[in-house]
């Protein structure tokens, strides 16, 4: 349940900031749901073949598959900071004026 609200708050987090470089923040929101359950279930599979699979552990690899999660939130993150910024004609306008 937390990982949801943590997911929601992060898509918002992604939305606003395709908005503010001008894209479409659906589709950045779509991709960071979708990073974040690709790398989860990436995360529960590398943590079952690291740990294996025993009632003792399923705490620890919840927490492992959660922390592989956030890379893919991470990893969409970056590729959206590396877009360029929305260009705004009254920028160029405003060079040199105080």
């Amino acid at each position: 349940m937390l990982e949801i609200i943590a997911l929601i708050f992060l898509c918002r987090k992604i939305g606003n900031t395709a908005e503010r470089k001008g894209l479409k923040p659906g589709q950045w929101k779509l991709f960071t749901v979708l990073a974040w359950i690709a790398a989860e279930f990436i995360g529960v599979v590398l943590g079952i073949m690291l740990f294996g699979f025993d009632r003792n552990n399923l705490f620890g690899l919840m927490l492992f598959a959660v922390a592989c999660a956030f890379g893919g939130y991470l990893l969409v993150k970056m590729i959206l900071d590396k877009q360029p910024d929305k260009f705004d004609e009254n920028d160029i306008n405003n060079i040199g004026s105080n």
